[in-house]
């Protein structure tokens, strides 16, 4: 989990965490990210799950959901995520979805976990098989299901 760090890196970290700052002045959580191209900022984002009482809205997602106007994931490449936090299962997920080159993030888990915002319990869980991770999980078949495919199939193809 090693790699080289550049003075832009650097400084983006310390951007991502001025964010988180300011989200904890505002009453948010304390997630900053910078999502950047080829070194230029394409989108800044903080944790807003507290606005709409979205679990969702972690600062890595929101970043991912602004740059859908500017980027045209998943095909861009060279894209660095820059997060305050270690990414949770989930925005890291989203990430590889989207194919984010690459990922920088300041305090570990060890810091988090002092706070109360470890991932390693939400990671360990990812690690069992679907549909054991403590979620019941029931797969209805419905041959109607296949016409969703079907139809996006034909209308890509063509």
């Amino acid at each position: 989990m090693e790699g080289k760090l550049t003075d832009f890196d650097k400084e983006m970290i310390k951007k991502s965490i001025e964010l988180a700052i300011a989200n904890v002045e505002k009453g948010g959580e304390p997630f900053g990210a910078v999502l950047t191209k080829n070194q230029e900022i394409i989108t800044e984002a903080v944790n807003e799950a507290y606005i709409n009482q979205d679990p969702t809205a972690h600062a890595e997602m929101q970043a991912i959901r602004q740059s859908g106007e500017t980027l045209n994931l998943p095909r861009d490449s060279d894209i660095t995520m820059y997060a305050s936090g270690k990414p949770c299962g989930m925005c890291m997920a989203a990430m590889l979805q989207v194919k984010i080159t690459r990922v920088v993030f300041a305090a570990d888990e060890e810091l988090g976990e002092v706070y109360g915002w470890g991932t390693q319990p939400l990671y360990d869980s990812l690690k069992k098989d679907f549909g054991q991770q403590g979620i019941e999980v029931i797969n209805c078949p419905d041959p109607k299901s296949k016409e969703a495919f079907v139809a996006y199939d034909n209308k890509h193809k063509a």
